[in-house]
């Protein structure tokens, strides 16, 4: 029996305990905002929060998570409103949107244990989540306005 706390809810899991993550969470419970996208952790389209820490759903298997904290796209925040989700929408980050909820995650991570993250901290941070449509320098700006390392009115809104 693997117990989980999946966005503040409880839950147990008595399956394969190998099952990728990833799979639990969309065919299980339902959360289909952590996208599938390259199935070996090379994209980051399936990044949730373990533990507080960014991981692959892709290639986490459901027993790593047992008695551990796992947060998905929505549980970041119950309005949609954490001020990664914030910055996205203010600069208009999101072209295709696929990638998007990985990237969320993985800069909501960035955050937590970098709050001034400077260009080398991003860039190392999101270097493992791709985005086909290029939206690397409006990633970026929403990390740095999340951040509050600069000013919004800087950034103009899009880049």
């Amino acid at each position: 029996m693997i117990n989980l706390s999946v966005n503040g809810e409880e839950r147990r899991y008595e399956g394969d305990p190998e099952m990728p993550l990833l799979w639990y969470l969309r065919d299980e419970l339902g959360l289909t905002g952590t996208k599938f996208g390259c199935g070996i952790a090379a994209c980051g389209a399936c990044t949730i929060h373990v533990g507080g820490t960014a991981v692959r759903a892709c290639q986490t298997p459901v027993s790593a998570a047992d008695g551990q904290p796992v947060v998905t796209i929505e549980g970041l925040s119950a309005d949609g409103n954490h001020p990664v989700q914030a910055a996205w929408r203010d600069l208009n980050v999101a072209q295709c949107g696929y990638c998007q909820t990985g990237q969320i995650m993985q800069a909501a991570a960035l955050l937590k244990d970098t709050p001034k993250p400077s260009d080398d901290d991003i860039d190392s941070a999101m270097s493992g989540n791709l985005c086909r449509c290029g939206t690397y320098p409006r990633i970026r700006a929403a990390i740095k306005q999340a951040a509050g390392v600069t000013p919004k009115t800087e950034q103009g809104g899009r880049l």
